[in-house]
């Protein structure tokens, strides 16, 4: 290819990725398979590496992470990144409007409002339209320039569109984590003996403030624009036109913003997003209140740290206080001991709560929690329960400072001493690991881990189930679970005709597995569910992917270096290659995933939810069925919504889905779309 035809076709290839992140990133409307997708970037990055001239910083190649750097140089705000004051009532809310009326002589003003993401905010700036610079707020006059982490967010267009950009524009937005991706990102660190994130907004500003920005690109980070530095750069008269200008140049906005006509709307849309609070997929901390007219905002100013035109109406935390009975030590699926806090059960947020987890000892020491300590506990993005702190006024003197213990609490084993890495918001963890690979805690989570819906998908075979298994000497590891006979299971405790019959039948069934979910199901370290479908789809074997190097598994849409490292050291290691032998000796079948068929996009760009129980497949199944075919599933029932596929026992969703007019799908119409199944 002549150096004219490979510019051509890099700029080509450059705006059709880019074209297909934002479809996929930031409107959750996919037009292309994975597969076709990872062959337009392997494209891409190899008519780069034979044309190093055409490097460009804009390039979405870039997105993978750079080299470490040493520190962070500072990034001076030209406008200064101002915080807002906080609501905590209504009352406060009122004060607010009545200020605001009284200042513009107004007897209503019109409000423009959002939910308050709890993240990390950063100002992007363009020229020309192409990202130049990219910082945290800091002290809102001076931030810290994360340039090469941010480029790593697939949301942030290293391009705006449009034809004419401004020549200068200042974005400013918050980086958050998804609550899935929190939990899928703390579930890989606690396997790999790493300090957890206390929420989300930790673990976001923790991968923000990567100095390697490899790892950054490793996390699922997300960006959503909420403001520029000057209106005027986008010709816009109001706060609600500069986000709708925004949404035009390629960022991701908040779907759930609102005009409100005075202070009594935007009260009733504030206890609305309240009360969906929990249903939302990222976490938020209040609703922010703007004026919503720039010539407004102007004659409003601001103080000496805020502005008049703005506020943060916050909502109340969901805390209880219970009492410590005991701080017992879990040991999970890597060898990593974790103290878990066991809890007088107590209602938070309507769910009851009977265990928190203290994360590691280093968390344990700086709240400084004890055996009997009353404390106060809270539902961690309203999910995950955690403990604040200690009612030191309560404490008697009689609770004993928690120590980790020298031996494994399961098998007796040495326990060692890891030091985990240094981040913001993990702070710096002391891992404590069994060293024995064979620990029956550490089995017993593989083997649980291999037949999770996600994986293998072994109905009926719960903890109890493989405890029994493994104290008749029956099951060592996964492959022994394909050897189990009617004899076996009737020979174990609990085991009649029926039951046996159902968990051979069961195991049977899972013979037959989708590549996706066996490299799930293996538990290799940093794999979740999506990095499992990427690998798949990009590798289509597992021949491929065990013969590929690091450099070539780090090439795959979402995967770092960090976890291609990982992958790479689980294929090298001797027992792994045998086990997997063993079960494909076994009789272990595992198909290539359909979503590299050629032409197989027929669901592109639409959004199915499920509700209720499907009979002919499970969830897992459906969702990939629909990911296959280029569609995209999410959680919630919204207007944005193509299709409800409901099942048996369908709930609230299907009323939902019928009061906003979105399609209605059986069982059997879903089955008939695909094409029969």
């Amino acid at each position: 290819m002549s150096k004219e035809k490979a510019a051509a076709r890099v700029r080509e290839l450059r705006a059709l990725i880019e074209h297909h992140n934002r479809r996929y990133y930031v409107l959750d409307s996919p037009e292309i398979s994975d597969f076709d997708y990872d062959s337009l970037m392997r494209e891409l990055l190899t008519l780069e590496a034979l044309n190093p001239e055409l490097a460009s910083p804009d390039s979405p190649t870039q997105r993978v992470g750079a080299l470490p750097l040493k520190t962070f140089s500072p990034m001076p705000h030209r406008v200064p990144m101002l915080s807002i004051d906080n609501a905590m009532n209504e009352a406060e809310l009122r004060d607010f409007d009545g200020r605001v009326r009284k200042l513009l002589e107004r007897d209503e003003v019109t409000y423009c409002c959002e939910p308050k993401f709890d993240g990390l905010a950063v100002e992007l700036l363009y020229r020309g339209g192409v990202l130049v610079t990219g910082g945290t707020r800091g002290d809102g006059y001076t931030g810290e320039d994360v340039t090469p982490n941010l480029r790593t967010v697939k949301s942030i267009p290293l391009r705006i569109g449009g034809e004419r950009p401004p020549e200068l524009l200042e974005v400013r937005g918050e980086v958050v984590m998804y609550r899935k991706s929190f939990q899928e990102l703390n579930r890989e660190r606690s396997e790999q003996g790493e300090a957890l994130f206390a929420n989300p907004r930790n673990a976001a500003a923790g991968s923000l403030r990567q100095l390697d920005s490899r790892i950054t690109a490793g996390r699922d980070l997300s960006f959503f624009a909420y403001g520029v530095s000057d209106a005027a750069a986008l010709e816009a008269s109001s706060q609600y036109a500069v986000l709708e200008r925004l949404g035009g140049l390629g960022f991701r906005v908040n779907p759930e913003v609102r005009i409100c006509k005075g202070i009594d709307e935007a009260m009733k849309f504030a206890i609305s997003v309240q009360e969906k609070r929990e249903a939302l997929p990222f976490e938020i901390d209040g609703v922010v209140i703007k004026v919503d007219g720039i010539r407004d905002q102007d004659e409003l100013g601001i103080k000496a740290r805020s502005p008049r035109w703005a506020l943060a109406y916050k909502f109340p935390p969901t805390q209880a206080v219970t009492v410590v009975r005991e701080i017992l030590v879990q040991v999970g699926r890597t060898g990593v001991l974790t103290p878990v806090a066991a809890l007088e059960p107590v209602k938070v947020g309507g769910v009851t709560v009977s265990r928190a987890t203290l994360h590691n000892l280093d968390e344990v020491r700086r709240k400084d929690v004890r055996k009997g300590d009353t404390v106060i506990i809270q539902r961690a993005g309203d999910v995950i329960p955690e403990i604040v702190s200690p009612v030191l006024s309560k404490r008697t003197g009689e609770e004993p400072e928690f120590a980790m213990p020298g031996a494994c609490p399961v098998c007796g084993a040495p326990v060692i001493r890891d030091q985990g890495e240094e981040e913001e918001g993990g702070g710096q963890g002391i891992m404590f690991r069994c060293v024995n690979i064979s620990c029956p805690a550490v089995v017993r989570e593989q083997i649980f881990h291999f037949a999770s819906k996600d994986a293998l998908d072994i109905e009926g075979l719960g903890r109890k189930i493989i405890d029994k298994l493994m104290d008749k000497g029956l099951v060592k590891n996964a492959a022994d679970l394909y050897t189990l006979t009617r004899e076996d299971l009737l020979g174990v405790e609990g085991f009649a005709e029926l039951s046996a019959a159902n968990l051979l039948a069961s195991l049977d069934r899972s013979r037959r597995t989708t590549l996706q979910r066996f490299l799930y199901g293996l538990g290799i370290p940093h794999v979740g569910t999506v990095a499992a479908r990427d690998l798949a789809g990009h590798f289509r074997s597992l021949e491929q992917l065990t013969e590929a190097k690091a450099e070539e598994i780090e090439a795959v849409r979402g995967v770092g270096g960090v976890m291609a490292q990982a992958i790479r050291g689980f294929f090298d290691r001797g027992e792994n290659r045998a086990v997997i032998g063993r079960l494909f000796e076994l009789g272990l079948e595992v198909e290539p995933p359909r979503a590299g068929t050629p032409g197989d996009t027929s669901l592109s760009g639409k959004k199915f939810c499920f509700t209720g129980t499907l009979s002919r497949m499970t969830r897992s199944e459906a969702k990939e069925e629909v990911q296959s075919r280029g569609g995209n599933v999410v959680d919630s029932v919204s207007k944005s919504l193509d299709y409800l596929v409901a099942g048996a026992e369908a709930g609230s969703k299907l009323d939902r889905a019928r009061s906003l007019g979105v399609a209605v799908l059986t069982e059997e119409d879903f089955l008939s779309m695909i094409g029969g199944v």
